[in-house]
């Protein structure tokens, strides 16, 4: 049993602060499908034509967790939340190349909901889990080999230290083609009902079900729902 924790100092800073959850068990990564390679090329040939009209930064979820992130204290001009480096990319036609079929539909999802969306192994987290404030001492091995300091930035921490967030995550808890139990955590707009983000959450995970077989449940982390157990 693992108990994940939404710490007051998000929602205290915004009161709407949301972390959606999917807990998927049994399931198969490997390759992704031609279908899953194919439409998220063309989506990102889509965005790479829509964004010579509309900058990244106009788009709703960017400039919604732009707003976050300045609530936190966070600079979003010197930290790009994911969702944003994704489209920035898109934007260069810099395109998002196939790594394996986790990794492929959660930058999909991020691309699509245009919110930050990260996947991490459940086999390498250890004990509890708080989502809380980082602070200048909240540091890690990035998925880009880079040390990684979050300070004003959300992160995941787990009993031996931080591993995700909505910057860059952790090499440490990272989804491979070995797993078969994993966390995704979707950090939703707070502009979204409940109900809105229940719905986005469970068509995600129904679509990532399809593609690596297994079950999944979905939580949803807020300031009157604190915590879980899984």
């Amino acid at each position: 049993m693992t108990t994940f924790q939404l710490n007051e100092q998000l929602t205290n800073s915004v009161s709407d602060f949301k972390i959606g959850m999917i807990h998927y068990t049994k399931i198969i990564v490997g390759e992704s499908p031609q279908m899953i390679k194919g439409r998220t090329q063309l989506y990102q040939e889509n965005l790479f034509l829509d964004l010579q009209d509309v900058p990244v930064t106009e788009k709703a979820g960017v400039r919604e967790w732009r707003e976050v992130w300045k609530k936190l204290g966070a600079d979003p001009n010197r930290y790009r939340h994911s969702a944003e480096a994704l489209l920035r990319r898109i934007s260069k036609q810099n395109y998002i190349q196939p790594f394996h079929s986790a990794v492929d539909l959660n930058n999909f999802f991020s691309l699509q909901y245009e919110i930050p969306v990260g996947i991490y192994d459940a086999a390498k987290i250890e004990g509890d889990v708080t989502i809380t404030l980082g602070n200048e001492q909240t540091t890690y091995e990035g998925l880009n080999g880079r040390d990684i300091t979050l300070k004003s930035i959300p992160v995941s921490v787990d009993a031996v230290g931080p591993f995700g967030s909505p910057f860059v995550d952790s090499k440490r808890t990272a989804v491979s083609e070995a797993t078969t139990e994993a966390i995704q955590l979707f950090y939703l707009r707070p502009s979204l009902s409940e109900e809105e983000c229940r719905q986005l959450l469970d068509s995600a995970g129904n679509m990532f079900m399809q593609i690596h077989g297994g079950e999944y449940s979905v939580q949803l982390l807020t300031k009157s729902k604190n915590e879980i157990t899984i």
